[in-house]
């Protein structure tokens, strides 16, 4: 990966300081590791990982020479009642870049997928870093972009894709790089500036979860129902069978195509 045509690329402060590495074990690890002495909006890529990870513990299959793995260091630029909408604003700055790149209708899944022709393309993972008056984030992306579909795991082959998959197409992991981190930028601007109306209506124009039958998995308990809408800190408003809203912090979503439990 050419680390100089990706810097070439960069418009705004996100990506000002990039790390590059053939291969870690994790680009969010690597990231918490250097965030003490890096500055806002530094950023970390990998050509593969060991032990990239998603929601939930899960792994983050990482091969070699194929996707995309990166984590934006943020560190002081909001406070702490916004930390929430970072993968927001990530999931909207890569839907944005992937569709301008490539011409997919990629949208966004609550909380964090990002998703083409129902099936998952990429992720991103947010981690944070508290000291005694200050916290660190970390904002881990991951994007299926020149993989094929049979080198996959088995496991996830029905439900996952990727760039090439769904093109034919072989594209440049730097250029998309750097389109995601203009998009960042200028999303982070935006939550900086506390602009959440636009940033719940952008996602709310991009989200295929709103207004659908979903099944969640959260906190050990299996709940269907109506997913209502989100809340000004982002978590999922489901409305349960009985009508009774509950609000969801964090989950595994999955759509449900009948509908018809509900009156």
């Amino acid at each position: 990966m050419d680390i100089d045509r990706i810097k070439a690329g960069i418009k705004g402060t996100i990506g000002r300081e990039i790390y590059l590495y053939d291969i870690v074990d994790s680009t969010n690890t690597i990231a918490l590791q250097l965030s003490e002495n890096s500055s806002d909006g530094t950023v970390v890529i990998a050509d593969s990982q060991r032990k990239g990870r998603g929601r939930l513990g899960r792994r983050w299959f990482s091969p070699p020479g194929l996707n995309l793995y990166l984590s934006i260091i943020l560190k002081g630029g909001i406070n702490n009642k916004k930390l929430n909408l970072l993968t927001f604003i990530a999931s909207i700055a890569c839907a944005h870049a992937i569709r301008r790149f490539s011409g997919l209708n990629v949208s966004i899944k609550w909380p964090n997928d990002l998703i083409i022709s129902k099936k998952k393309l990429g992720g991103i993972l947010t981690e944070l870093k508290f000291n005694k008056d200050s916290f660190i984030a970390v904002v881990g992306i991951g994007i299926n972009v020149n993989i094929n579909i049979s080198e996959f795991p088995e496991e996830i082959r029905p439900i996952s894709t990727s760039l090439r998959n769904e093109t034919g197409k072989t594209y440049s992991r730097e250029d998309l790089i750097a389109e995601i981190l203009n998009e960042f930028d200028e999303w982070y601007s935006t939550l900086k500036k506390d602009d959440k109306d636009r940033i719940f209506n952008e996602w709310k124009r991009l989200n295929i979860t709103l207004g659908k039958k979903v099944k969640i998995l959260s906190e050990g308990k299996t709940l269907v129902g109506i997913a209502e809408d989100i809340d000004e800190n982002g978590f999922l408003l489901l409305k349960l069978q009985s009508c009774v809203i509950k609000k969801i912090i964090s989950g595994d979503v999955k759509l449900i195509n009948n509908q018809s439990f509900l009156p």
